[in-house]
């Protein structure tokens, strides 16, 4: 979750790291700060709560020289954001820097045994534990630093992904990972860059390694970069070409990132089914299943794992894989089933689903799948990520970076994925019909278009979210696929303009929810056309007879709906198993505007962080 930069080279580091910090910022932190080695000699520490622009006001005129340094932007676990919390941390005699992304979930037994043997730990963090502990190991065994932190992470217990710095070998950085994502950029020049992801350093190099788990590196001033196991075994590292580039990364003219990737979805959509449907020829391509398919065509039960958005997306493709392939699904929350002891078979195939690939929980519950004996499916939107190493196969979304910490894109481009990858397991297991099949092939083919259409209603949302942004409380209900969407509408006004909001089944509003209703309270009702339209008409009269105000997402020509809602808004006509595609995308603008109203940080909400990469 905390952000990771550091470099090595000819060139001035501050400047790269500052940077880098900047393009880290999306993650969702707290504070920030930077080591640098200054004459080769000199190790300066400056840090400070807040945004990186607070950072850069406090070093002021006097910018840190070298070119070796650091860079962390911290997302508080161990201790309150302030300065003294704030990465890097030293250790006691001031020789080392270290910053961590991570737990270290024996800290407090470290933090007792370096406090016996007269250690002064001055925050309340993990990592300053970490930094002392390796110096400890250092004083009492004279290892050099790449054996001392070796030495010292055999002892760790927990995650984590780190960089140190040592004034007294300037022209040497250490990096290490374990369950946390760390990567190296191979530069020109003899120069190398690290980042926790690929956004900090691909200004400066497309050429990055991924560090695996309990993997050390070295990288030194020489050009040289030597890689072990914490056991000592020599790795030799492999070269990948990142395809990100620079001006993915920017707003493009847009105010936020958000409304940015918002508005992106026609096109992240087309790119995640282009070449995956194939309407002329009429069939459909998925490798990671075709590859596969004796475990597929043996598959008892579908077991989908997610976090957040992406367990939403989950939830519509159980939906689609029931309906479409008739395999049996369950959605579980990547966080809870590890815990749980769960049931895990060999006929089962878990289809883990996380846009960074890099969401801790859904990693290790992915191990749990594997050892065992479970086929794993990734659908991750992050080439080279840990997800898409660990699994068996996957699909990549291809929806290009998504800076904004609420979901938007992330989410329909899973989706469309999911829709054919069940579309193509139903159709090849034969219960899909061709006739079907084609409508669907042919719908999705048209999604892209029809969500340009209901972005052009832009304006008309806008004008509604005027009306529901002084309100404290808000209600989502759904009925069928649309139910999972409704849940998507709640959390994204959650997230982003801090008002409570629930997402429900429609029919479930009956069983609890319904005693909420007041005049004070929106409803956004899911009440497209379709097989449970006639139940949700019921349920929206139920809650106008208690004077809630109903804002409603229908099919184009609705007039019943429209006679008893304050505000509707209108998608064109889809299949059912189609339609989450073009619904959440109301409800993704309206969250946005209300956020604005009522002056929120749309990009970077407070106390969330982009990729969850701790437990």
């Amino acid at each position: 979750m905390c952000g990771i930069v550091g470099y090595l080279g000819p060139k001035q580091a501050y400047p790269i790291l500052i940077d880098g910090l900047k393009r880290l910022e999306y993650r969702g932190y707290d504070s920030a700060g930077i080591a640098t080695l200054e004459d080769k000699a000199t190790l300066r520490i400056e840090k400070k709560q807040g945004k990186v622009a607070n950072l850069e006001a406090h070093v002021g005129n006097e910018k840190p020289k070298g070119t070796v340094g650091i860079g962390h932007t911290r997302w508080a676990t161990h201790g309150p954001p302030n300065d003294i919390n704030a990465h890097p941390h030293a250790g006691g005699q001031g020789h080392l820097a270290v910053i961590h992304n991570g737990i270290i979930e024996n800290y407090e037994a470290l933090r007792e045994l370096l406090t016996h043997r007269g250690h002064n730990l001055v925050s309340e963090t993990d990592t300053e534990v970490l930094a002392h502990f390796i110096e400890e190991v250092q004083l009492t065994t004279g290892l050099d630093l790449p054996d001392a932190v070796r030495t010292a992470l055999k002892e760790v217990v927990g995650a984590y992904a780190l960089v140190v710095l040592d004034q007294r070998h300037p022209d040497r950085l250490i990096a290490a990972r374990k369950s946390s994502p760390l990567v190296i950029g191979v530069g020109q020049d003899n120069e190398f860059f690290v980042g926790s992801d690929a956004t900090p350093i691909v200004a400066y190099t497309k050429n990055v390694i991924y560090l695996e788990d309990e993997e050390v590196a070295t990288m030194h001033r020489s050009g040289e970069l030597t890689i072990r196991t914490i056991g000592d075994a020599v790795v030799t590292p492999e070269i990948h070409a990142i395809e990100l580039e620079m001006a993915s990364l920017e707003k493009a003219g847009y105010d936020h990132f958000m409304l940015k990737e918002i508005f992106e979805q026609p096109k992240s959509i087309r790119d995640s089914i282009r070449g995956r449907i194939r309407i002329h020829a009429g069939e459909s391509t998925v490798s990671g299943v075709d590859d596969h398919w004796e475990v597929w065509s043996q598959a008892k039960r579908i077991l989908i794992l997610g976090c957040g958005t992406s367990w939403h997306a989950g939830l519509v493709a159980e939906y689609l894989f029931e309906g479409l392939a008739r395999i049996p699904v369950e959605v579980e929350y990547a966080s809870e089933f590890r815990y749980r002891n769960p049931i895990v078979r060999s006929d089962d195939v878990v289809v883990a689903i996380s846009q960074s690939g890099e969401t801790a929980d859904t990693l290790a519950a992915i191990r749990l799948a594997k050892d065992q004996g479970a086929h794993v499916f990734g659908v991750c939107n992050v080439v080279g990520s840990s997800i898409a190493r660990e699994t068996h196969a996957g699909a990549y979304t291809h929806a290009g970076p998504e800076i904004g910490v609420a979901s938007t894109k992330a989410f329909t481009a899973q989706v469309a994925v999911l829709t054919v990858l069940a579309m193509h397991v139903g159709h090849r297991l034969g219960t899909l019909e061709d006739q079907q099949f084609m409508r669907l092939m042919t719908g999705l083919d048209n999604i892209p278009g029809l969500v340009e259409k209901v972005l052009d209603n832009a304006g008309i949302i806008e004008h509604i979210a005027k009306k529901f942004a002084g309100s404290d409380n808000a209600l989502y209900l759904g009925r069928g696929y649309q139910f999972p969407v409704a849940l998507e509408g709640a959390l994204k006004l959650k997230e982003i303009s801090y008002i409570h909001a629930e997402g429900y089944p429609a029919a479930e509003m009956k069983h609890g929810p319904i005693a909420l209703i007041d005049e004070a309270m929106p409803v956004v009702f899911i009440a497209t056309q379709d097989e449970v339209y006639e139940k949700v008409v019921s349920n929206i009269q139920e809650v106008k007879a208690r004077g809630g105000q109903i804002l409603a997402i229908v099919t184009e020509g609705d007039s019943k709906v429209r006679s008893l809602a304050d505000h509707v808004l209108e998608i064109p006509k889809v299949d059912d198993a189609l339609a989450p595609l073009l619904t959440v995308i109301p409800m993704q603008i309206l969250s946005y505007h209300i956020a604005l109203m009522r002056g929120c940080d749309v990009d970077q909400p407070r106390n969330l962080a982009k990729s969850v990469t701790v437990e």
